[in-house]
């Protein structure tokens, strides 16, 4: 490296920048700078760099550069009042901090934020990436955004999104049903039943109805219980929930949502005594509930590694082909289930 740096007349910590590939370096310079190593026969240590890896992480990050956070919620201020999106913001302000990032937070629905304008404060603050927060009502980005998907490496957290899909990182819904299933088979329930309204379903494409279906095939047909996914009309009249309850006779129900447990204790029935509960996204708000920790706070981090690494590559733009990374669940006990023994 000392003798690229002579030849092409900069410092070690230039040719080091260069062959990284950071664009800190001049275009013209880190083409020198290749030629230069390549007409060397330079090849770079793959345990050398991993050991600076390891060195790095063992100082204390600096400031480097700063990432955007985009909060494509309808709510302002989902990334503090909604009920799941804050851990997310705790993993990737974390994650970033532990890099040397700072972060730089807007909110797509803002309405004197329209694309181009938001395109230029990126370029005049020097961010090359952002992670897009909070996709619940649809997974289909604004189109007066084009230009930051086309000029950022972007990564989204929580979902997949169409028109454009770009790299995502998310909870495993598909796998997070079945340990459900699993789990309550554990405890002895013999019918387990999905209450997950029709649009959240759809918008993590069908991967919680989908791990649904492949946890019953372990289960004889009279045990297998369709999902009710009339959740939201549910929400002002009970009556469509109530009637699929009676005709289908689930004793243990998985959901989304706590306000399950009041429809069934409306009803006059107990829980776990009557039906248990399984939370499929567990929060700190009813933690007497049993279910699964999704680990929101860890797809914030590793949706942070995800883009730096991209931005390492100069990866920006519409991906060719989006990179996904599935985090897995954790099963928390809870009041809400009960083993048959004490049934």
């Amino acid at each position: 490296m000392a003798t690229i740096a002579e030849q092409a007349g900069v410092s070690k910590n230039t040719v080091s920048l260069a062959l990284r590939g950071d664009r800190q370096i001049p275009p013209a310079t880190r083409e020198r700078i290749t030629r230069i190593a390549d007409q060397l026969g330079y090849q770079r240590n793959p345990v050398m760099a991993q050991l600076m890896v390891e060195l790095r992480k063992a100082r204390p990050s600096g400031y480097r550069r700063t990432l955007a956070v985009l909060n494509a919620n309808l709510d302002r201020k989902a990334f503090t009042k909604h009920p799941t999106l804050p851990p997310y913001l705790d993993g990737i302000k974390r994650r970033a901090t532990f890099h040397g990032y700072r972060l730089n937070e807007f909110w797509l629905h803002d309405p004197e934020l329209y694309g181009e304008r938001l395109n230029r404060i990126l370029k005049a603050r020097g961010i090359r990436g952002a992670l897009i927060v909070g996709l619940m009502k649809e997974n289909r980005l604004p189109d007066r955004f084009a230009a930051t998907w086309a000029n950022q490496a972007c990564v989204v957290t929580g979902v997949r999104t169409r028109g454009p899909t770009l790299s995502f990182v998310s909870s495993d819904h598909h796998a997070l049903v079945i340990e459900a299933v699993e789990q309550a088979i554990r405890l002895g329930y013999q019918r387990p039943a999905l209450v997950m309204d029709e649009h959240i379903d759809r918008l993590v494409e069908g991967r919680f109805g989908a791990g649904m279906w492949t946890a019953q095939q372990n289960l004889p047909a009279r045990r297998r219980v369709p999902a009710f996914t009339q959740v939201e009309a549910s929400r002002t009249d009970t009556t469509a929930f109530h009637a699929w309850r009676e005709r289908h006779q689930p004793d243990v129900i998985l959901t989304l949502y706590s306000y399950v447990q009041d429809w069934l204790k409306q009803a006059g029935f107990k829980v776990p005594q009557d039906i248990g509960l399984i939370q499929l996204e567990r929060r700190a708000s009813h933690p007497d509930w049993a279910g699964l920790d999704q680990h929101n706070d860890q797809t914030g981090e590793a949706a942070v590694d995800m883009l730096i690494g991209m931005l390492h590559n100069q990866e920006t733009g519409v991906p060719a082909h989006p990179l996904a990374t599935l985090i897995g669940p954790t099963w928390v006990d809870g009041q809400t289930v009960a083993a048959v023994a004490s049934r």
